[in-house]
């Protein structure tokens, strides 16, 4: 318990200038000083950053908490009937805080009290940072996965999921799934609504991840669904068919991969776009030497599909088999301009729809979320 220290000229706490003391002929008792009790000591060092700062009073009702560092100010809830407070934000590391309460004793007169105490330092081995994507600002398409990545791994899911919140306008049923201990999906049960604006939190600083480590940071950011871009891609008739909003735009000759390197069936995502980009066989698994080995600078409107080197580009060395044959190592390949002219309305979080070959798209291939039935990914949370 830690008694109140009052501010002011050094009569007793609680008392108004001029009342009598007990006993020296009064008739009534001076009134009860307000005490403070909070659940960190004064002078505490190596707090846990953890920590949630909790303050009562007895006999005194408690007006106002401000709990402060240089990181800035921890906010915090008063209790209804000023018995208590308790903070909602936790503590910075290696941070000297300063509690400041102030309490109306019963005859109603302000009390304050001061209680510091520091914090436990970490370091970045003991921290792990949220990376989110989509970035603050950005306008995607309706198959964008909310996707959150941990650069140290996450035992405590479930305490880390609580604190991850993605809301929408319009209002959309969705999920967290789990794909690895660094990295957590949200998607929503089906395609974004175009047009919706997405707000997500990741509320984890300081929570405990377990293993020694706890959430470094709290992020938050706000994106927007685009129109809904929609390309189904048949490789048994070599053609993308380009929808937008539900109507078709064109119908593009392409090629993709042939026998040996057989392109993915399954719902895709764009992951990620590049004007120009040099395409080396070493990077998905061909040696240089081999007849099937190939490098290219230069290749243009190279738009990802997944994270095991599925793009779709232009390919202007393929044009006389587009539409008729694929002789690809995989790619989605159509004529420069076709490439170009999708890479113009494309972005990331449109959907490539692909039928017409016997190799199923993993789930985990890049934004492959769509894959998976919706019971199952709702399994994936940590919550379920």
């Amino acid at each position: 318990m830690l008694v109140a220290a009052c501010d002011g000229s050094g009569g007793a706490p609680g008392a108004r200038s001029g009342d009598a003391p007990a006993g020296a002929g009064g008739t009534e008792a001076a009134a009860a000083t307000p005490q403070v009790s909070l659940n960190v000591d004064d002078g505490a060092t190596d707090v846990p950053v953890d920590t949630l700062v909790k303050v009562g009073s007895t006999d005194g009702r408690i007006t106002a908490v401000k709990v402060r560092s240089a990181a800035g100010p921890v906010r915090g809830e008063l209790s209804a009937d000023g018995a208590s407070w308790r903070a909602t934000d936790r503590l910075e590391p290696g941070a000297r805080y300063r509690v400041r309460t102030t309490v109306e004793g019963e005859d109603g007169t302000p009390v304050t009290s001061v209680a510091k105490f520091t914090t436990r330092a970490l370091n970045l081995d003991e921290q792990t940072y949220p990376s989110v994507s989509p970035i603050d600002g950005e306008t995607v398409g309706v198959g964008m996965p909310v996707v959150v990545t941990f650069d140290l791994p996450v035992k405590r899911k479930a305490a880390f999921e609580k604190r991850m919140k993605v809301t929408s306008q319009p209002a959309q049923a969705g999920s967290w799934r789990w794909v690895s201990d660094r990295e957590a999906h949200w998607r929503p049960r089906e395609y974004w609504q175009p047009g919706t604006k997405v707000s997500v939190s990741v509320g984890v600083n300081s929570v405990p991840a377990g293993g020694g480590i706890y959430g470094q940071e709290n992020r938050t950011v706000s994106f927007q669904v685009g129109k809904a871009h929609i390309y189904k891609v048949n490789a048994k008739t070599h053609t993308m068919k380009v929808f937008e909003d539900g109507k078709l735009l064109r119908t593009l000759p392409i090629t993709t991969g042939k026998e040996g390197f057989t392109t993915r069936s399954g719902v895709k995502v764009i992951m990620e776009k590049s004007a120009t980009r040099r395409m080396n066989s070493e990077t998905v698994g061909i040696a240089q030497g081999s007849a099937e080995a190939y490098d290219i600078d230069d290749v243009k409107w190279a738009m990802r599909v997944t994270s095991s080197g599925e793009f779709i580009h232009g390919a202007p060395w393929s044009v006389g088999s587009q539409g008729r044959a694929n002789v690809s190592h995989g790619c989605t390949g159509m004529s420069d301009a076709d490439a170009g002219w999708l890479y113009d309305m494309s972005r990331r979080g449109d959907v490539v729809e692909y039928v017409g070959t016997d190799r199923p798209m993993e789930p985990d291939n890049g934004y492959g979320d769509w894959n998976i039935d919706w019971d199952d990914y709702v399994e994936g949370s940590a919550l379920s």
